[in-house]
């Protein structure tokens, strides 16, 4: 059940109005909703990045919170605009354009509903095809967040299983190295966020104080290579040495400390950007 508590993300960022415009539509709904942002920095037309911040986001927000994300390249197109039901009881209002990938991958998704925009869309914008944003989910958002209506009401099921996912890069085991993908940057800070979980690189039985071979690739360009300490946290290397750690989200991150590991290699992010981590003496 909604809790009156409407979170925002979208890649618009706040340089005009779009951000605003939205929060007055969810005010018009209910002037008492409590409305907070997640973010407006994604990366414009990034869905996975969005899907990402989502993971890192959703479950600590309290049971019936509704989550709007709005990073649409597909704006105007034929893609659906769908509510999804997590595991957690939280409601995402979202374009089904593998912004969800993440939320079914790690949390699950009870039920997805198409947004009826017969219903649930402002009155008089029907000729405006490029603020769904604003018309279609934040209005929808505040709806579902206010009580006005329920997630029943919002439109007709859909197939959880038929909804647009983006690709995933699955983590390769061997008895001496682990390797993935770096997924995401900490943006302010300029970490590594992989794919390898924690579970995975425990696979190697690292200990603090380990050091392993690092390598990065983009494609199959070398990138980066070196022995990285494996420690706790940033302060267990001297400042300016890179680390090995295990992040928020129980996944291996690199860093380093006091430093941007990001900016001083030029490492990107996504399923092009390899990370392999290898035992030493192997």
């Amino acid at each position: 059940m909604a809790n009156k508590l409407l979170v925002l993300q979208s890649d618009f960022g706040l340089v005009d109005g779009a951000v605003s415009a939205m929060i007055g539509v969810a005010l018009q709904e209910d002037p008492s909703l409590g409305i907070h942002h997640l973010t407006h920095d994604i990366t414009p037309y990034n869905t996975f990045e969005a899907s990402y911040r989502l993971f890192q986001t959703v479950e600590y927000w309290p049971e019936g919170t509704t989550f709007v994300s709005v990073v649409d390249p597909g704006v105007g197109s034929s893609r659906k605009s769908v509510v999804a039901l997590t595991k957690t009881g939280h409601y995402i209002v979202t374009p089904d354009n593998g912004t969800l990938s993440y939320i079914k991958q790690n949390i699950g998704i009870e039920a997805v509903r198409e947004i009826s925009e017969v219903e649930n869309r402002r009155r008089n914008t029907e000729l405006s095809y490029t603020f769904h944003g604003r018309d279609v989910y934040a209005y929808t958002g505040a709806k579902l967040a206010s009580g006005h209506i329920s997630f029943d009401e919002v439109g007709p099921l859909l197939s959880v299983e038929d909804i647009l996912e983006l690709p995933v890069v699955e983590t390769q085991l061997e008895n001496n190295r682990v390797c993935g993908a770096i997924d995401i940057l900490d943006v302010r800070f300029g970490s590594l966020w992989t794919s390898i979980t924690r579970d995975e690189f425990y696979s190697l039985t690292p200990e603090f104080g380990d050091r392993f071979e690092v390598t990065i690739y983009n494609n199959d360009m070398l990138v980066y290579q070196n022995q990285v300490t494996y420690g706790k946290s940033f302060a267990d290397v001297r400042l300016g040495q890179p680390i090995l750690y295990i992040n928020s989200l129980y996944r291996v991150g690199l860093a380093i400390n006091q430093g941007s590991f990001a900016k001083a290699y030029n490492v990107g992010v996504g399923p092009n950007w390899h990370i392999e981590i290898k035992c030493l003496g192997d």
